[in-house]
């Protein structure tokens, strides 16, 4: 990954966790819910590694408090990389005659592993944008500015229609039962906004003017001193932004990036638009492709529509097309984070995967520049708190 040792140390902010502890929470997770049950004879690494790197499940015990995992000086990096060796070695054993059920297990561990992959990515972002230097930690160069089409509309029916996964590969728990959802006449923005976009909300006081916020979202707002997207700063008339490859000047045709839910609403309502319920994207993206600029483009950062080589479409009329539909940025929608009609959560801790935090959050879709490919579906329901924006999170419209 191109980081060293104290890298992998470093906790910016209470909401992140240090790399060296998404390792090992990682692999904590296989040997709590996999080897101990299911592995005859199977010896913890370390007794004290049940308490140190479980992260909120109240059913396997005590943990510690989150915003300390940066203080976790020990285990040594070297401890916790001999841990996932270890642990990768039972895995294998395990797998040599395990049956349908652990089989179910080991996906669900293998895509809570690319959850934390993503997390690294964010979490690691924030952390050299914390040190004073603005370290880079890539060194790809930096992008051109592009001629982004204007934004245009693509219109939906009225009707009933069907979300939810339904099918025989994994999915999230979350993301089902499938159900049906009846949606008013809609028309969704056939692309992102982007950095000049969101420049003119700013420019016309969008950030002092309280009319645009959300009540919560403007006592934010006041509170953090917020007047641009996260990672933005202003340096002699001219707006910079921090990337992975370090302070690089704002190209307006990139999609904006790292703006929280209220900052989005507010921006929809400044457009005179407002933001998609979670419903309305699933169905304009039922038929799309997954492809896009996602962690295999190794760029981790987003790109300008027309630089990308191919992008996921959806056609409703002969001329119009929604793009970027996955990767780039997670789409915040207008849908709070609860369950769908039916659901019912995993017996035993891994209900607590899920379930425990349908409350307090809003959903976003699609994926960003730092998901795996593998891991993202149309049905996919990440979600994170309104004040949120260290996260890839951007901005598609509808009305």
């Amino acid at each position: 990954m191109g980081l060293t040792a104290e890298d992998q140390m470093v906790q910016s902010m209470p909401d992140a966790s240090p790399t060296k502890w998404h390792l090992a929470h990682t692999t904590w997770f296989f040997e709590t819910f996999l080897l101990k049950p299911h592995l005859p004879g199977y010896r913890l690494f370390h007794e004290n590694f049940t308490y140190l790197f479980n992260s909120y499940y109240k059913q396997v015990g005590s943990h510690p408090n989150r915003a300390f995992r940066g203080l976790f000086s020990r285990p040594s990096l070297e401890e916790v990389h001999a841990y996932r060796k270890y642990v990768d070695r039972h895995m294998a054993r395990l797998m040599e005659n395990s049956g349908e059920d652990v089989a179910k297990l080991v996906m669900l561990g293998l895509n809570h592993e690319q959850q934390h992959e993503e997390l690294i990515v964010t979490d690691m972002k924030h952390a050299l944008w914390s040190n004073p230097l603005r370290p880079p930690w890539k060194d790809n160069q930096p992008n051109a500015e592009a001629s982004v089409p204007p934004l245009a509309w693509v219109d939906f029916d009225e009707g009933l229609y069907s979300i939810g996964y339904e099918g025989d590969e994994f999915s999230f728990d979350n993301e089902t039962p499938r159900h049906q959802v009846f949606l008013n006449r809609y028309s969704l923005a056939t692309r992102l906004i982007t950095n000049g976009d969101y420049l003119e909300f700013m420019r016309d006081d969008g950030y002092s003017r309280p009319e645009l916020w959300l009540s919560d979202g403007w006592d934010t707002l006041c509170a953090q001193r917020w007047n641009a997207p996260l990672y933005w700063e202003e340096r002699e008339g001219q707006w910079n932004v921090f990337t992975v490859n370090g302070v690089q000047r704002v190209v307006m045709s990139e999609p904006v990036c790292h703006v929280s839910y209220y900052e989005a609403d507010a921006f929809a309502r400044w457009a005179g638009a407002r933001l998609p319920l979670e419903s309305e994207w699933e169905v304009a993206a039922a038929a799309s492709k997954i492809e896009g600029n996602l962690l295999e483009s190794g760029k981790l950062h987003r790109q300008p529509l027309a630089e990308l080589a191919s992008d996921s479409l959806v056609t409703r009329s002969s001329d119009r097309r929604i793009r970027q539909l996955f990767g780039d940025v997670w789409e915040w929608t207008s849908s709070p984070y609860t369950a769908y009609p039916g659901f019912a959560p995993a017996a035993g801790p891994l209900g607590e995967y899920n379930g425990k935090f349908m409350s307090g959050q809003m959903v976003l879709r699609g994926g960003s520049c730092a998901t795996p490919q593998s891991h993202i579906r149309a049905t996919y329901r990440n979600f994170f708190p309104p004040h949120a924006r260290w996260q890839f999170m951007g901005i598609r419209l509808a009305k």
